[in-house]
């Protein structure tokens, strides 16, 4: 006899098509019934709450006085919470960001009660190669899904075993028709059986056991109170089946007895039996590339800021952090970062953002203040204290401002050594910005701007302090010379004419000419998806534009910059008839610093046209038959053609498998001479084109007015979400997005991308310490050294993903991932002793120092 598992749950999406406000309404009123179903009615055992716990802090925050009973509800294991905060998305949303989604999502759980330990993820769009690994650095082996697998992952079975990095793994239940087959259940026979009987197909062909899930909810979806006679139907339907209410860890309880389950690996992204809408990482680039920024921000710099002040004696604000990452993680919801939303919602998105952003930027220079007025003061100095904030001694180039009344200044080390620098810019601070309080007591005297460009080797995730002294000698705007060219020891790089770049190595003399421009094509699809539009042709810059160069060379960096208008169709009409009457403006930046591999590039589009795709593309002249990109902790490689293409169609695949794919910070084309990679600070998404596949195409954006439509050409059927107007995801404003360029010799195991992206993302940061602050504080009592290194790193091929204080510890935490594919040792200087921790920062027993590949481990730093 087959046991139908009827699972009562409701997926909640907290904004889509309709504001946080709305459904916060809605949650209000659906709490109520199910909290009067589960207290009235003892046959109506349980209750599943999408596996999230922000859905109860919308909650509590309007009905406080329910906290008691949801947490006896959730004590008796009755009302099923957790294990994450919001429903995350896994393919645009970086590791660490997963890794607090639970670490927060278990902590608010357990406030209530016992968690569900389930990986419960019925609706992301595609699942990451690396979640088995996550989800066992918490302690949870169990799975659900919906989207991205096929055959050709290697089974055919709805319950298999998940294989990941490290020898992780997890069992995994598949929802092979989505988490809403039992939504709604009609009570009349007839079109309950005519409805059941299409689902027990499919359920019983992939199923291993006699064991079988009917999720009876949906979005938003109330309580569905007439559920008992509806089984009371579908027994006198199904005589050869059993109905009951029950639990997904009932059957995962069955599963866990069998012996045989298949066990299969990698990432799921396949479209064939639902949607996985693999070009939804560029719909609103501006959102996108907020997230990027911001992930960056805490990761990189406001966390080991912390951690370094906290090492010091001052206090690691876990508050402050903790909502800022719960903000954030708000928008990392799969329809909230995917950008399928009206346009209310997206500005709802935005604002969280901006807000996130300028907690961040607050909190990190709090730190950098706190930290500096504890260093030693020189008489009648002020002070730059200079961060690097990555685990190895580094000598970069730092650009930054210096805000002081001295009229001449040099700059002296920790050991009073005078330093070279450049001033670039002067420019004259009106005092009220500084402090209010001096203009306050009669004195306007000015303060004088100066933005410096320095060279300056600062030691392991640490800083030292630099002092302004008055000086004698006259300081003078560095005259920057105009030139042909730039370059640095590693390139010559000049710009050309019709917006393109050409790169001289130095070392090998081979030139990449005619780099970096832009590809346009209609976009006749929706928020979910690109559609390109039948018989449309590319647009390239190179071909069209005519561009104003300009070289700048001074003492430590070189910058090209190029400005040009581009005449593009203004909308699909125009596109479909061959006319031209539409202009987006680009500005593009190349910046060559004297030392260091990556070439910076900063990118201004002011767009002006609508319904199409715009893509900045990278030739390399590498011909591969595989991508490299990073995921959360990792490398994966991808195959640059997809052989599904050709049977998609035949097969009836609910998505063409057309091979644009997701990254965090870095892809790379790589053969065993030369690497080539492409960092982003912005933009997660890429494709490899060209006639030889020797091209990088990132994305910078997808101009387009739809939620969602029907049957588009990479999408037949149906539309996704709902038809609804977005004019504001057309994305006519300017968008500012950031990559980085890396050109290496050798393979792309011998050059470590990943560590180039992590640099390129942790640039040196200072503060400028010049006695006046609007913001008060009493002076810090806690004294510490002008110069100070928190732990060094001696395998570089490693890389540090996270510093930060132990939630509920004394110690200070360090993650570290191995994203090459060879074995590497994980060697650190200034740590007593090497402890393990899981992700969910609880103690193992683990002693192995030896990373192997895509392996991530967290380890106590103390001294």
């Amino acid at each position: 006899m087959k046991n139908v598992h009827i699972v009562p749950h409701m997926h909640w999406d907290r904004e889509w098509y309709f504001t946080t406000e709305e459904s916060r309404i809605l949650l209000v009123n659906n709490m109520s019934e199910i909290m009067d179903m589960l207290e009235n009615n003892p046959d109506y055992p349980y209750y599943v709450l999408d596996g999230q716990t922000a859905l109860l802090e919308d909650y509590f925050a309007v009905c406080p006085e329910k906290e008691e009973q949801v947490r006896r509800l959730v004590k008796e294991g009755r009302l099923i919470v957790g294990p994450w905060y919001s429903q995350t998305d896994e393919m645009v949303v970086g590791g660490e960001s997963i890794v607090r989604n639970l670490l927060y999502g278990l902590k608010d759980s357990k406030k209530l009660g016992n968690p569900m330990m389930i990986g419960y993820l019925p609706d992301s769009f595609g699942q990451s190669a690396q979640l088995p690994q996550i989800l066992n650095g918490f302690e949870i082996e169990r799975v659900i899904f919906w989207r991205g697998v096929s055959e050709r992952h290697g089974t055919d079975r709805t319950e298999f075993y998940w294989e990941g990095s490290a020898g992780s793994k997890v069992l995994t239940q598949l929802f092979p028709l989505g988490y809403a087959i039992g939504k709604y259940l009609p009570i009349e026979k007839e079109p309950l059986k005519e409805r059941m009987d299409k689902y027990f197909g499919v359920l019983d062909r992939g199923a291993t056991t006699n064991e079988e899930i009917i999720p009876n909810g949906h979005d938003q979806m109330p309580i569905q109170k007439n559920i008992f006679q509806v089984i009371e139907n579908l027994e006198e339907l199904y005589p050869e089946r059993k109905f009951f209410l029950s639990r997904y860890e009932n059957v995962f309880d069955i599963l866990e007895k069998k012996l045989d389950l298949p066990r299969i690996k990698g990432e799921f992204i396949d479209g064939k039996y639902s949607r996985v809408h693999r070009s939804i990482f560029s719909t609103r680039m501006d959102i996108k590339a907020a997230n990027a920024r911001i992930e960056s921000k805490i990761t990189n710099i406001l966390e080991p800021l912390a951690s370094i002040a906290y090492s010091l004696g001052h206090e690691y604000h876990h508050g402050l952090i903790e909502g800022i990452w719960k903000e954030i993680m708000k928008n990392h919801a799969h329809d909230s970062i995917g950008c399928c939303c009206s346009d209310k919602v997206h500005f709802e998105i935005m604002a969280r953002f901006v807000n996130a952003e300028e907690r961040t930027d607050r909190l990190i220079e709090f730190y950098q203040r706190k930290i500096s007025e504890g260093t030693p003061d020189i008489d009648n100095t002020e002070k730059l204290v200079v961060f690097n904030l990555l685990p190895y001694k580094r000598r970069e180039t730092l650009t930054t401002s210096i805000i002081t009344k001295k009229e001449q200044f040099k700059l002296l080390d920790s050991k009073e050594n005078s330093l070279n620098f450049d001033i670039l810019k002067k420019e004259i601070i009106d005092p009220g910005l500084i402090d209010r309080q001096i203009v306050h007591y009669g004195n306007y005297d000015p303060f004088v701007k100066y933005t410096i460009s320095l060279e300056k080797e600062l030691p392991a995730m640490g800083y030292e302090v630099l002092y302004i002294e008055e000086s004698d000698s006259v300081n003078s705007i560095e005259k920057e010379i105009a030139s042909d060219f730039i370059e640095n020891d590693q390139f010559k790089l000049w710009g050309n004419p019709n917006g393109t770049i050409t790169l001289l190595d130095k070392a090998s003399n081979e030139e990449f000419s005619e780099i970096l421009y832009l590809e346009d094509v209609a976009d006749d699809g929706d928020e979910y998806d690109f559609s390109p539009l039948e018989n449309d042709q590319p647009i390239l810059s190179k071909n069209e534009v005519k561009a104003t160069v300009e070289h700048i060379q001074n003492s430590y960096s070189g910058t090209v910059k190029m400005a040009y208008e581009w005449r593009l169709p203004k909308h699909l009409e125009e596109r479909k008839n061959g006319k031209c009457s539409g202009k987006i403006k680009v500005n593009l930046e190349v910046k060559l610093p004297k030392h260091g591999d990556v070439i910076e590039l900063a990118l201004q589009v002011d767009n002006r046209c609508r319904d199409h795709r715009t893509r900045l593309i990278f030739p390399t002249s590498i011909e591969s038959q595989f991508s490299f990109a990073d995921n959360q902790f990792g490398t994966i490689r991808r195959a640059v053609n997809d052989q599904a293409m050709d049977v998609w169609e035949k097969e009836d695949w609910d998505e063409r498998p057309d091979t644009i794919f997701p990254f965090l910070t870095n892809v790379s084309l790589s053969n065993e001479q030369r690497t080539v990679s492409v960092l982003t600070n912005s933009s997660r998404e890429y494709e490899i084109v060209g006639e030889k596949s020797d091209c990088i195409a990132i994305t910078l954006f997808r101009s387009i007015g739809v939620l969602g439509k029907e049957n588009l050409v990479r999408r037949p059927g149906r539309p996704s979400g709902i038809k609804l107007a977005t004019p504001d995801s057309q994305m006519l404003r300017d968008i500012r997005l950031e990559f980085g360029l890396v050109v290496s010799e050798g393979s792309i195991d011998q050059v470590i991308p990943a560590k180039h992206a992590k640099e390129f993302l942790t640039p040196f940061v200072a503060y400028n310490q010049m006695g006046y602050n609007a913001m008060k504080l009493n002076k810090a009592e806690i004294v510490s050294s002008n110069r100070f290194s928190l732990f060094t790193q001696k395998n570089e091929q490693i890389v540090l993903s996270a510093v930060k204080k132990a939630e509920n510890d004394e110690k200070l935490l360090g993650r570290f991932f191995n994203p090459s594919q060879n074995n590497e040792s994980l060697q650190l200087d200034g740590v007593k002793s090497f402890k393990f921790y899981n992700l969910n920062e609880e103690p193992t027993n683990s002693n192995k120092k030896e990373l192997t590949a895509n392996e991530v481990v967290t380890i106590d730093l103390n001294k």
